[in-house]
């Protein structure tokens, strides 16, 4: 899929690239389309311009509406440290540059792409490691100086986090999602429409929900979780980019892990983790009957992605088991009613 963006960058005192905003970033024939406008910069995949004013003026004339407002916006803008970027992407090839990485931290973010349909190879090499703050993002090497100055003229510039990935909502606040705690869900998640992202709710890059869903607890890297699931407070996922692990973790439609839970397996639909269980590929479970008798002792690997299952420990023999879930969950109609 090729991606085009028109942002404006931060730079540092090297002239460096930090992040990059695109405000309406545009995939498929609409890219390749505007691909192209300035007479002499049509872009290959995997390139990018810094734009000159008078590349601004010409997007701000003869662009089509999804690019002209923002470079109307841009050529009004304060130059200082700031540059205007126009960038092509095709997902399916690594990213080339950090505007690259930004451009596609946004479609996800847009519900432009989803989790696993870009290629993300290499990455992490190519985002700096940046001081987000009241005044955006600071190189660390220049933090010092930037804080100085703001002492100086009577602000406190406060330093929020100090990381490769800023918060989604800087960026992204997708239509009909509420999230407590904003810097709890980074830029590149995919929040589906009527999502509610409680105050101890967390949600990676290149993860999220398909729809309505309560999350009380992590969705980490790489994890998706289906329509009208809840991952219960404090509850955790395992993702792919520790340990080595190359299975890819999801949870089903209408499932549910309790509070403090977790699964290290794909979730499938109407499941249900007992709270405070957590299950790990290689978690010896007894698969019981429906009069609750032993048929089969396996591990948890061999039951990933099988709908209907309830996990549970045995609060006597301390076994972990599985058995047919009766009951599939239900999220509160009113609760997500007004998203």
């Amino acid at each position: 899929m090729f991606a085009l963006g028109l942002g404006v960058a931060t730079l540092n005192g090297d002239n460096q690239i930090l992040e990059v905003f695109y405000p309406a970033p545009l995939v498929g024939e609409k890219a390749e389309a505007l691909n192209g406008l300035l007479a002499d910069q049509t872009l290959q995949p995997g390139e990018s311009r810094r734009l000159s004013q008078e590349d601004l003026q010409s997007l701000a004339e003869n662009a089509g509406a999804d690019l002209q407002a923002p470079a109307r916006t841009m050529l009004r803008a304060d130059a200082d440290r700031k540059t205007a970027v126009l960038v092509l992407i095709d997902t399916d090839q690594k990213p080339a540059s950090t505007e690259d990485v930004y451009l596609r931290l946004h479609l996800l973010s847009h519900r432009l792409a989803k989790p696993h349909q870009q290629n993300l190879e290499g990455m992490f090499g190519m985002l700096p490691n940046v001081a987000w703050t009241s005044e955006g993002a600071i190189d660390l090497q220049e933090l010092t100086h930037r804080q100085l100055e703001a002492r100086i003229a009577g602000r406190v510039l406060r330093v929020h986090s100090i990381d490769k990935f800023p918060p989604m909502t800087d960026y992204v606040v997708p239509a009909g999602v509420r999230i407590a705690d904003t810097a709890r869900v980074r830029l590149g998640a995919y929040v589906g429409e009527g999502t509610t992202v409680m105050h101890e709710g967390f949600i990676n890059f290149n993860a999220g929900t398909e729809g309505t869903s309560m999350i009380e607890g992590r969705i980490s890297a790489g994890v998706m979780v289906g329509e009208g699931s809840d991952l219960g407070g404090g509850c955790s996922t395992m993702g792919t980019l520790s340990g080595g692990g190359n299975i890819v973790i999801s949870v089903g439609k209408n499932s549910l892990i309790g509070a403090n839970a977790g699964i290290g397996i794909p979730l499938g639909d109407d499941c249900k983790v007992e709270a405070g269980l957590y299950l790990t590929a290689g978690t010896r479970v007894a698969v019981l009957d429906e009069n609750g008798a032993v048929v089969e002792n396996t591990k948890a690997r061999e039951l990933a992605g099988k709908p209907g299952l309830l996990f549970r420990r045995n609060s006597e023999n301390g076994r972990v088991e599985v058995l047919t879930n009766k009951s599939a969950i239900q999220l509160n109609e009113m609760l997500h009613a007004h998203n």
